[in-house]
């Protein structure tokens, strides 16, 4: 069975970006960074919405893309989509696909939380206040977690939790 988690850097005041064109990369340290690659090189493939793209602009290396787009991107090394969550999923399964991560933004998480796909999730919490901003949904999601773990480099705290079904 595929598994599907959520990885996502937070301001303290918990908002994923001050605006849907800010990359993370702008606010977040260099052991989020480093997290994020590892985690997304592990899962090998990693989905996104078309925004999140946009202010990535390029493919990540050493993983498989995905964007969730109704146009076609046609930039070396991104597949677009626009299959139901669970569709893709089951797509991804049946082609050999064991882990995925999510990637952003609030619209994708929300879609896949809401479709119950999301095993983990994995918050970065980093030290800044942004006072209002892009929240991680985008309405109302109703979920138990259960703590796997945490951890502290430099300012930056790792938490990781599963997703009680």
């Amino acid at each position: 069975m595929i598994k599907t988690l959520i990885i996502v850097a937070l301001s303290a005041d918990g908002f994923i970006a001050r605006d849907p064109s800010e990359p993370s990369t702008v606010w977040t340290s260099k052991e989020d960074k480093k997290h994020f690659v590892e985690t997304t090189k592990k899962c090998g493939a990693i989905i996104m919405g078309a925004r999140t793209f946009e202010t990535i602009g390029k493919a990540l290396p050493g993983r498989r893309n995905i964007v969730y787009s109704a146009k076609q991107i046609n930039v070396s090394g991104i597949e677009t989509t626009s299959l139901p969550p669970q569709e893709l999923i089951g797509k991804l399964e049946k082609e050999g696909v064991t882990e995925v991560a999510i990637c952003g933004g609030t619209t994708v998480y929300t879609t896949f939380m809401n479709a119950g796909l999301i095993d983990e999730i994995y918050l970065t919490i980093e030290p800044v206040l942004f006072g209002k901003g892009l929240p991680l949904f985008k309405e109302k999601i109703s979920a138990k977690l259960e703590l796997i773990s945490s951890e502290q480099k430099e300012n930056s705290v790792f938490l990781k939790f599963k997703v009680q079904k």
